[in-house]
């Protein structure tokens, strides 16, 4: 079952359980899904979805981040439980041990030096760990491969 097949089933248990929190955070995801397809007249596969997702959630976290700063808890804790339904579509992540072996292995590939060539890096390591690592995390390796 394709990501996209997942999530159109999940909708329909939510509308079934009355899980109207779930419920409408999956229609988002949706709704996101298909705006990408119409912008862009393109068929939305696993990988690109998972893209989605991804923004979605970094969108979610900076939202809480700002209504805790602002003080509206309940804002926040609205945001908090829209990632955990988001996260359930993304594959599982890598640690941040797998994450720094993987920039190093793709930089030594590379014969990149220095943070002159963290644009080059950074482009290769989006295609190959997209969805499968935090990229704020993979900034960081990177910087720290290219240092050292």
């Amino acid at each position: 079952m394709s990501l996209k097949e997942r999530i159109t089933e999940d909708m329909k248990t939510a509308m079934r359980a009355k899980d109207a929190e779930r419920l409408g955070t999956i229609r988002m995801l949706l709704a996101a899904m298909k705006q990408k397809e119409v912008d862009e007249r393109v068929e939305l596969d696993d990988t690109l979805i998972v893209a989605i997702v991804d923004k979605l959630i970094k969108q979610r976290k900076d939202a809480a981040q700002q209504y805790e700063a602002g003080a509206r808890q309940d804002l926040a804790d609205k945001e908090k439980s829209e990632i955990v339904v988001l996260e359930a579509y993304l594959p599982k992540r890598l640690s941040a041990e797998e994450t720094a072996a993987a920039v190093k292995a793709i930089v030594i590939e590379l014969g990149a030096s220095g943070p002159g060539d963290m644009g080059k890096v950074m482009g290769v390591v989006k295609q190959r760990l997209a969805g499968q690592a935090d990229m704020g995390q993979v900034s960081a390796a990177v910087k720290a491969a290219l240092a050292g």
